[in-house]
């Protein structure tokens, strides 16, 4: 896996994902769970829909 999700990206993905969980947990709808999916993207820093959709918002490094 290469990573393919960075900077404000990341941050979004986590804050997100943290505030949709926060929401199920306070008795929020069930499908509010779903931000499981923006936090592990965001943690792991790889998104499997951009390898699919060959998009990557990781700075480009240099050699």
């Amino acid at each position: 896996m290469k990573t393919n999700v960075g900077g404000i990206d990341k941050i979004l993905r986590i804050v997100a994902g943290l505030a949709l969980m926060a929401w199920a947990l306070m008795g929020g709808p069930v499908w509010a769970w779903i931000g499981i999916v923006p936090l592990a993207t965001g943690l792991m820093g790889w998104c499997p829909a951009y390898t699919l959709l060959g998009m990557n918002t990781c700075p480009m490094k240099k050699p």
